[in-house]
């Protein structure tokens, strides 16, 4: 899954990310409205944003109203030094998801980073499902067979992304974004490595991919 951190505080910010990617997501992170705009603008792959108020150049207020007002229904999840009721009913009346005030618990915030992910994924459990699979992206843990699988992190992730994604066929350039994001060094065959090593623990006919189209699980 793809988050995108906007935060201006370079501390609070680099803790976020690394607390974000620890817990198995890829995360871009930018430190002003304006520069976030941009980049939702251009792109659409993002699974859900964690969005402070007090940004430089454009608020988030006025990023999530704006965003709101381009039909953009991806998760936002609001952070903010001011706890006032009236502070959160204005970020939850300009279209926010949930919010969380500073200082906040890392375990909290991914607590509802997940919450959301789930509402927005249609789903009532943290658990994703596909034939004999199972897979807890807040344990990071996957078996199959109700045996552990043994996967690296980058093999979990991409796991993790066929399997929230089970109707659509993802490109390749889809895939690379979810899993690498903007500063990841890709290699040109290293998609076709991990898909690979997932075909081999999970079954020849486990993802199935179309020239054209891309990848998704096979039939259940």
């Amino acid at each position: 899954m793809r988050l995108l951190l906007v935060e201006d505080d370079r501390l609070i910010g680099e803790g976020i990310q690394d607390g974000l990617i620890d817990a198995g997501f890829t995360v871009d992170w930018l430190q002003d409205g304006e520069a976030a705009k941009m980049a939702l603008s251009t792109r659409d792959d993002f699974d859900l944003i964690v969005l402070d108020i007090a940004l430089p150049r454009l608020n988030g207020l006025q990023l999530l109203s704006w965003l709101r007002g381009q039909q953009r229904d991806i998760p936002v999840l609001l952070l903010t030094a001011r706890d006032g009721i009236d502070d959160r009913i204005d970020g939850l009346n300009a279209g926010a998801d949930d919010y969380l005030v500073k200082p906040f618990a890392l375990g909290e915030l991914l607590a509802r980073i997940h919450a959301l992910l789930r509402r927005a994924h249609g789903r009532s459990g943290n658990t994703l499902s596909w034939r004999t699979v199972q897979l807890d992206p807040i344990r990071q843990a996957a078996t199959r067979d109700g045996h552990p699988l043994s996967l690296t992190a980058m093999e979990f992730r991409l796991l993790h992304v066929l399997l929230a994604n089970t109707a659509h066929y993802l490109s390749r350039y889809q895939l690379d974004e979810k899993l690498y994001g903007w500063g990841g060094d890709i290699e040109s065959n290293t998609l076709d490595v991990h898909l690979s090593h997932l075909r081999k623990k999970l079954g020849s006919d486990a993802i199935e991919n179309v020239r054209g189209l891309g990848w998704r699980m096979g039939k259940e």
